[in-house]
């Protein structure tokens, strides 16, 4: 397989990536993106980039010429040239970024619309980190009037966020006696907390979502619009030197505490939407991961699901695990499609590990079906086997749930999904979202009122679109579908996945689902091989690496588990787990460099085990690990995972 491809899904290059300064600042320009605006250790702005979304949401790639980037120690220019184009829509844009010595930043696109088309978004967004939650900002507005304000706390659904509307600047409080300002021209803008679609952010962006969308852009159309970010302070500041920027001799992970552990939550699987029977191969391979339970989703509204619920209860019975069964229902007919689906059950027979129900189409605004939903499910779904578990929520984005009020008097659970390519398709920031993960899942609780949750599925790309305002776009032939990405049978989503389930561990969820058994969402390839490996080049009947993720941790189901913290969580992702005398780390590289690791605060002796770019598909590297003064040190190459099986290991401390 192309190293390219085993790494992170492509063959191509990944973009290059440019380290500026601006006095002060240090950031990075990235495919015509500004990115991790910092302070020194402060960062001050996640990304300020344009975006160009259709009127179903979708976002227009963008392709990039007559790039000219001029670098000074304290300041730089940047010009480009940018097309947005699919389907009906042909934007094109000039780019200009400058970056000055007194630490301001001006980033301003003039572009121009090449034909008629419908958009329901076209301009700059800019994105706080979501480390900001709780701090005091302060808003101007395009009146002019002023306006005391405070990065939510809580994941909030409101849109706008108040009072981060009608927006001319944000001022927020970067460290004490700092501020920075960011203003906006050329459009009216406004803020939406990103963290309810698991990005790590707060997200400014025009048009307000009040004004009617889509709206027709006509040919020839004129946009001009600008970003300033300026800091604000009575002190002076010396230039940032970028020669500190330069990659860390070590990336530092401590050791966890004895208040950190958690137990391994009950992992599962989704059934394939391209395999009907599992081979004895691919039984057998799902039988090593021990998992605990199989995911089956079903439209009862929809004639022909009794066949695939016989497949999935075919397949758990063949596993000897449990059975998930997630039911979607529509309004109006609940009653009546739960009775007959309860007729069937009967008859089947099934061993269910917990019922998932949520309305066939969520409402965005308005309605509350859920409580009609989960009423009926509680009187004809529990009676099956009343220690079975119901769970009431959303089968896509947690701002679904956080507009519904949950009817807590029917259901034992809470039942969310997450995905990390809503807004954003990069590494970097899919890699960001674990930061986020932890945040829905505390909100879904508190939602809930303590109830347990329940996350599933998991999967890399959204298996749908439920914010689709026309015809739901068909898939090109020759293309993959828009649930598919190629970086599923890569290092990089295992490392990713690896991270992701330190989220579940560290928050403490009751059961969680990932992707499918097999297939181009699952954890192998089907015999037969891919479809169109043109586009998803996976060996017929291999395994992917996020496969052998899912192995490491089930070899230690039913045992704890605790999440790392790397001192660099972009970077690195790390978990522990322990069960019966056994203990074992885990370690994941997010980065497109070879790394240097420590695992600080620890004894004991250890074997460490590689899978990365050299040795995937063969038998991982065993090399034993010395331990000094309290501190295991080994390298890892790009993408590359490292486990660690401990003989005595416990806290230097």
């Amino acid at each position: 397989m192309d190293r390219n491809v085993l790494c992170y899904g492509s063959s191509q290059s990944l973009p290059e990536r440019v380290a500026l300064g601006a006095g002060p600042l240090h950031l990075f320009f990235e495919q015509g993106d500004l990115r991790s605006v910092c302070l020194g250790e402060h960062e001050v702005l996640r990304r300020i980039y344009v975006a160009v979304r259709d009127s179903n949401w979708g976002t227009v790639g963008a392709v990039f010429s007559n790039m000219d980037v001029r670098i000074q120690p304290d300041r730089f220019q940047i010009y480009f040239d940018v097309e947005n184009r699919a389907g009906e829509i042909y934007f094109a844009w000039h780019g200009e970024i400058r970056g000055e010595a007194d630490g301001s930043l001006v980033f301003r696109m003039e572009g121009a619309a090449r034909s008629s088309f419908a958009k329901n978004r076209l301009g700059f967004c800019v994105l706080h980190p979501a480390g900001l939650s709780g701090q005091e900002a302060e808003v101007e507005h395009i009146d002019g009037s002023r306006e005391a304000a405070q990065f939510a706390v809580d994941l909030c659904a409101d849109q706008p966020v108040k009072p981060f509307s009608n927006l001319r600047a944000i001022r927020h409080l970067v460290r004490p006696g700092v501020w920075a300002e960011v203003s906006f021209q050329g459009d009216i803008f406004e803020m939406e907390d990103q963290r309810l679609w698991s990005d790590a952010s707060f997200k400014t962006f025009c048009t307000p979502l009040s004004l009617p969308y889509p709206v027709e852009i006509q040919a020839g159309t004129q946009i001009v619009q600008s970003v300033t970010v300026k800091l604000i302070s009575e002190h002076s500041f010396s230039v940032f030197n970028l020669d500190v920027l330069a990659p860390d001799k070590w990336i530092k992970v401590l050791a966890p505490a004895a208040e950190d552990w958690r137990p391994v939550p009950d992992l599962g699987v989704s059934v394939s939407c391209q395999v009907d029977t599992l081979s004895e191969r691919e039984l057998a391979r799902l039988c090593a991961l021990h998992l605990h339970h199989l995911r089956v989703e079903l439209r009862l509204s929809e004639t022909g699901y009794e066949k695939k619920l016989r497949q999935a209860v075919d397949q758990a019975s063949a596993l000897k695990i449990e059975l998930e069964i997630a039911l979607a229902l529509r309004s109006g007919t609940v009653e009546e499609d739960l009775r007959k689906f309860r007729k069937l059950i009967d008859q089947m027979r099934p061993v269910v590990c917990g019922w998932l129900v949520f309305p066939e189409r969520e409402p965005y605004t308005g309605g509350n079906p859920s409580e009609e939903i989960a009423r009926w499910a509680w009187e004809i779904l529990k009676p099956f086997d009343p220690s079975v578990p119901l769970a009431v929520g959303t089968n896509t984005d947690f701002i679904f749930l956080k507009r519904t009020r949950l009817p807590l008097t029917w259901m034992d659970q809470v039942t969310i999904t997450l995905n990390p390519q809503v807004h954003a398709f990069d590494n970097q920031s899919i890699i960001e979202t674990l930061e986020a993960q932890p945040m829905v899942i505390a909100g879904a609780r508190r939602l809930a009122q303590g109830k347990p949750v329940v996350v599933s599925p998991v999967t890399l790309k959204p298996r749908f679109n439920p914010y689709v305002t026309g015809v739901q776009p068909q898939v090109v032939p020759g293309e993959l579908p828009a649930s598919v990405d190629p970086r599923q049978l890569s290092l990089f989503a295992a490392g990713w996945t690896l991270g992701s389930l330190g989220a579940m561990i560290k928050s403490g969820v009751e059961r969680v689902t990932y992707y499918e058994t097999v297939g181009w969402q699952g954890l192998m390839e089907m015999e037969s091989g891919s479809p169109l490996p043109e586009r998803f080049p996976s060996q017929p009947g291999g395994v992917y690496p996020l496969y052998n993720v899912l192995a490491l941790i089930g070899d230690f189901a039913g045992g704890e588990a605790s999440a790392l913290h790397p001192l660099a969580p972009l970077k690195v992702s790390a978990l522990a787990l322990r069960h019966q005398g056994r203990t074992r780390s885990i370690f994941a590289n997010h980065t497109s460099e070879g790394l240097e690791v420590s695992l600080e605060g620890i004894t004991g002796q250890c074997k460490l085990h590689a899978m990365d770019e050299g040795n995937f598909g063969e038998m991982p590297s065993v090399w034993p690990g010395r331990v000094e003064n309290g501190i295991l040190r080994f390298k890892m190459r790009p993408f590359g995972l490292i486990w660690c099986d401990w003989i005595g290991l416990s806290r230097s401390d």
